[in-house]
């Protein structure tokens, strides 16, 4: 596997927290279902994934409760985590009393902490006002028995000198983690790396990063932060997710395994895990990219299908995917022989190949996979 020779040790394996079944809630048309949201829980926590995110909470009767539901039903409340949004004191608490009526055990607060996103959700962009706030929040959970991470909502805009502070009085407060989101992505990895390293250097912190893939440097800058000592990181499957979508898990733990030699996690999974939530969420199969795509593994060139080794990062069956077969014009004798391979189907491959051509060409150059192949041979059989 490419990499093998020069791993680059990570200070801190990473632990993984998946957001796709929240995060997703906050992207344009995207619902999931109970029984969806259980299959992909249960994928994720087979695949090593650490905590499931599932739904919002702000108060009574949320939306999600049949998503946290089923997740709970599923892995488990130790195995998941709810996001309560955090408005003002009554609030919270009408928010944790639902929280508790659905079990929940571990709880993420969001919390505005740049100027900008504090003034236009809490009414004011006073940071004294937001330490107040986080710390009244944290410790009404702490004295229920939670387990608490406060995020910093916009996290990656906010200055040092204000979002020091903020994290600084949540863990005096009682909280357990931060996580920084990129609610707004705008870091490159090595000004990620300066960020996490102003708040891994705070007594007792224990910090996650929650990038958003707007400018294609989620994973990137995850890894970034990975390197200056954070404890967590946050994916979603496909990268599901508003703005630009979140850090595809798929790249993100393949990643992992093909530069830091990370083998914790089962990749098996990976490509069902796509399917289910693309499908679940509405999104259809449209082109991605990432190694859990139908394109991933796909060639049209003969040397590829036979010595996949010398084109490939990481083989197909490692994440659960397949390798293909998949050409319009390009048909050559070399890939019919690929393709009819071990199938049972005998033909003349060079007169197929010349038939097969011909009938391409009158159809408008239609896409052909090996199945498509073998069944034409079988026509050709026929003819």
């Amino acid at each position: 596997m490419a990499g093998a020779e020069n791993y680059e040790e990570l200070p801190i394996p990473p632990r993984i927290s998946d957001a796709t079944l929240r995060d997703s809630a906050h992207m344009a048309g995207v619902e999931f279902g109970p029984k969806d949201a259980a299959a992909i829980a249960d994928l994720l926590v087979r695949t090593g994934v650490e905590l499931v995110e599932v739904g919002m909470v702000s108060g009574p009767g949320s939306k999600d409760a049949p998503l946290v539901e089923a997740v709970h039903a599923t892995v488990g409340p130790e195995r998941s985590m709810t996001l309560l949004v955090v408005r003002d004191r009554q609030q919270v608490a009408r928010a944790l009393d639902e929280a508790e009526r659905l079990g929940v055990r571990h709880i993420m607060y969001s919390i505005p902490t740049s100027e900008q996103h504090a003034k236009l959700k809490l009414g004011s962009p006073s940071a004294k006002f937001l330490h107040t706030l986080a710390r009244s929040a944290i410790s009404q959970a702490k004295e229920r028995g939670f387990h608490v991470t406060f995020s910093g909502e916009d996290g990656a805009r906010t200055p040092k000198e204000r979002l020091v502070p903020y994290v600084t009085a949540g863990f005096e407060a009682g909280a357990d983690r931060f996580r920084l989101a990129e609610t707004v992505a705008c870091l490159s990895p090595w000004q990620m790396e300066t960020v996490i390293a102003d708040l891994t250097a705070i007594d007792g912190s224990e910090i996650e990063i929650h990038s958003h893939n707007m400018l294609g440097m989620a994973v990137a800058n995850s890894l970034a932060a990975v390197r200056a000592g954070a404890d967590w990181i946050s994916a979603t499957v496909g990268g599901i997710g508003e703005r630009g979508g979140n850090a595809p898990l798929a790249e993100l733990l393949t990643s992992l395994r093909v530069v830091h030699g990370d083998t914790r996690f089962d990749l098996t999974h990976l490509t069902e895990l796509s399917r289910i939530a693309l499908k679940g969420s509405g999104l259809g199969e449209a082109f991605q990219c990432g190694p859990t795509t139908p394109h991933a593994f796909a060639y049209e060139l003969p040397g590829q299908l036979s010595h996949p080794e010398a084109y490939e990062t990481l083989p197909a069956e490692l994440v659960g995917n397949a390798r293909e077969l998949r050409v319009r014009t390009r048909l050559t004798p070399a890939l019919v022989t690929w393709a009819l391979a071990d199938s049972g189907i005998f033909v003349d491959v060079d007169a197929f190949t010349l038939w097969l051509v011909g009938r391409q060409e009158q159809a408008g150059a239609p896409l052909l996979d090996r199945d498509a192949i073998r069944k034409a041979a079988i026509d050709f059989q026929s003819a």
